[in-house]
């Protein structure tokens, strides 16, 4: 079971790389939504691949520091979703769907960092 709910998670992790990529694609040709472009395929992306990482983790520490790294990485797309959002540059109906799965995402690597937090400070 434990297996099914890691590719699970890099499923979902995959199919919200594919939808940031949709949501860079959108934006207009401006120098603004260029920048906020390049920043949000970076770090929008970045999840899914440092997922590997975190699963390959060779130590509570080593997991710990990765999925913090994928966290952090997340909640960078998600401050670029809210300027997207504010600049009104896309539908808000795709990126309210967009900004739900990041917020759900954040959730669950929040959860996974508080836990390996405790499992190494018990250790």
């Amino acid at each position: 079971m434990l297996n099914m709910k890691k590719f699970d998670l890099e499923d979902r992790l995959v199919d919200f790389a594919d939808m940031i990529i949709d949501v860079v694609e959108s934006l207009p040709n401006s120098k603004v939504a260029n920048h906020l472009g390049s920043q949000l395929t970076r770090s929008g992306t970045a999840p899914a691949l440092l997922y590997g990482e975190v699963q390959g983790a060779e130590s509570n520490a080593d997991f710990l520091h990765k999925a913090k790294l994928v966290l952090k990485e997340l909640r960078e797309t998600q401050v670029c979703h809210k300027i997207i959002r504010k600049r009104k540059y896309i539908d808000l109906l795709f990126i309210e769907k967009v900004l739900q799965e990041n917020g759900e995402l954040v959730a669950i690597f929040t959860a996974s960092v508080k836990t390996a937090s405790q499992n190494q400070a018990r250790s």
